[in-house]
């Protein structure tokens, strides 16, 4: 790899033993493991990347382009707003917003000013954003004049600490003629937002000559984002990102691609930058190459495949259900989608005959990712060349090192093939839980960030997820893994989404239902769907019951939200 941004050096104090790391015989011979992630600013990332691609395209929002020269520009004139507003060490800033360059702009603003970044989901109910306001002590919000996301956030003025919000007009972001023709034909579409010392525009934020004062950052200790994340319990939490933790991340999924073309590629936008997943593979992974980021505001798969076709992306990162979605879409033949070279997926499980069903259908590469938001989040990946193999999410990044520990005892450091709970090392692993020192201490075991997922690793070094602790079933004493059940539901050609729980039982102690998805127009009974898995899987995993649904629930990155489906069920036995 002669051209990436990830610094090589050989790591110190590393026991490089096949059996510790079996990975080391079988990993791809232009990537080396050990490399070294100097600490380092994560605005850094950007500012290089400015510097050395001033005059190359940025970013791309419905067609108004960007720069590099010019966003950063602008981000300076950000940092500046937004240290005489008082942002700085300690302060932190929120960010409700779906993709878009005001989105960018603040990220990076307010990291050059000092401050922490907390991000929100503009789909956040009041309740969702009162407690994540109070918990995180955020006390400024960047947010759109939409009526989709402002109101609720003028509610937390007047019931939360929250003391500005800075909004940006949607009219100011969109090419001349759309940003005109949206000020007349969807004003019912805007909010109306207070004139008041509270309320800051956002080009009054950027009214100044970007010239501002500098700030000294520690990259090992000092926060850039709060990521709130359920973490293994379910409980809304903040996971301290430092600067180094998300820089690092970015360059070892840099180093994972090494034919990525710096300054050359154009990487789609459509998963939420709010979403830790994109924040890193999409954001800041595709400006740290030089990217084009080709923004889109939400996911509807038309409008994506024509983006794809126009705007001729290189890197379109995903989930499995966004891949799934555009190849069933009913026109999808009209669109070409050759452009495509590297895509990696992440989120949920990528079931194999939807890799193969990706690659034939754009001739890309498609790997399965693994991570979660206490590691910044990518730990793992499938190689691009070489051997991917089935129901794996492949090998450890550079720098991280995986361990799969006891279930009972997570001091316990387990051998390969057995089952256990998966452990991960380096320098991606959070600093710890925002104010929650005993849930750090549970989840950090020996510098070990315990994921909360079951699965083991096989004599080649690749690891093999079973499942969430929290998702095992258990069934007449014997455990049963949703995953095993989904991937064998998968493999019908009918099944666009399939998502299995696990439902209390009287004799069994717990016994799995499936919910699926069917293509439109296909036709499928439960007894069908039996019979197809019957030589698949065992008879204690045969689900007892199949719900067939038109659409399944999704959390706002796109992968199923197999919460909501046990929360309906346990209403449903209330009942």
């Amino acid at each position: 790899m002669s051209d990436t941004l990830a610094q090589s050096g050989r790591l110190t104090g590393v026991d490089s033993s096949a059996e510790q790391r079996p990975w080391l015989a079988h990993y791809p011979d232009n990537i080396a493991w050990d490399q070294r992630f100097a600490p380092a600013p994560l605005h850094q990332l950007f500012e290089d990347a400015a510097r050395r691609f001033a005059d190359r395209p940025c970013l791309d929002f419905l067609g108004r382009r960007y720069r590099y020269a010019e966003v950063a520009d602008l981000v300076n004139r950000a940092a500046r707003g937004f240290q005489d507003m008082g942002v700085g060490p300690g302060v932190r800033v929120g960010l409700c917003l779906p993709n878009c360059p005001t989105y960018v702009i603040a990220f990076f603003g307010i990291l050059k000013a000092g401050g922490t970044v907390v991000n929100y989901n503009p789909l956040y109910v009041e309740r969702e954003l009162e407690h994540q306001i109070a918990d995180s002590q955020t006390d400024i919000m960047v947010t759109l004049d939409l009526k989709q996301i402002y109101p609720r956030i003028g509610l937390m003025l007047e019931r939360t600490r929250l003391k500005r919000v800075v909004v940006c007009r949607m009219s100011t972001i969109l090419p001349t003629v759309k940003g005109a023709l949206f000020r007349l034909l969807k004003r019912s579409e805007l909010a109306a937002v207070p004139q008041d010392d509270r309320h800051i525009d956002s080009d009054r934020l950027l009214a100044n000559d970007g010239a501002m004062r500098s700030v000294a950052i520690d990259p090992l200790r000092d926060v850039a984002v709060l990521q709130y994340t359920g973490g293994t319990t379910g409980v809304p939490k903040g996971a301290m990102l430092t600067h180094h933790n998300l820089q690092a991340n970015a360059q070892q999924v840099m180093a994972w691609f090494p034919g990525v073309a710096l300054g050359q590629e154009r990487m789609l936008a459509v998963l939420p930058f709010f979403h830790v997943f994109a924040m890193t593979v999409v954001l800041n992974l595709g400006l740290a190459a030089g990217a084009e980021l080709v923004m889109l505001p939400r996911f509807e798969a038309e409008q994506v495949l024509k983006t794809i076709a126009k705007r001729k992306p290189t890197l379109v990162p995903g989930v499995p259900t966004m891949y799934k979605a555009l190849l069933s879409h009913p026109q999808v033949g009209r669109y070409a989608l050759t452009s495509i070279r590297y895509c990696i997926s992440g989120g949920a499980p990528l079931p194999m005959e939807l890799k193969r069903q990706w690659e034939q259908a754009t001739g890309c590469v498609l790997v399965e990712g693994y991570g979660l938001s206490e590691a910044s989040p990518v730990c793992a990946a499938n190689p691009l060349v070489g051997t991917n193999k089935e129901g794996s999410i492949g090998l450890p990044l550079p720098g991280i090192t995986v361990q799969i520990r006891g279930l009972e005892d997570p001091s316990q450091v387990l051998g390969v093939g057995e089952k256990g709970q998966v452990a991960v090392s380096g320098p991606n692993v959070m600093a710890g839980y925002w104010g929650r020192e005993e849930e750090t201490a549970r989840t950090i075991v020996d510098g070990y960030l315990l994921t909360g997922d079951v699965g083991m690793m096989d004599a080649d070094g690749y690891v093999f997820l079973l499942d969430r602790l929290k998702d095992l079933i258990i069934c007449s004493g014997y455990n049963v893994y949703p995953r095993v059940i989904e991937e064998a539901i998968y493999q019908h050609p009918d099944v666009v989404a399939a998502c299995v729980i696990g439902l209390p039982d009287e004799y069994r102690g717990q016994t799995p239902k499936a919910f699926v998805q069917l293509v439109p127009g296909a036709s499928l009974t439960a007894e069908a769907l039996k019979d197809f898995l019957r030589d698949k899987i065992s008879r204690i995993e045969m689900p007892t019951a199949i719900e067939f649904r038109d659409e399944l629930p999704k959390t706002a990155v796109g992968k199923l939200s197999k919460k909501e489906l046990v929360a309906e069920a346990m209403r449903a036995k209330a009942g």
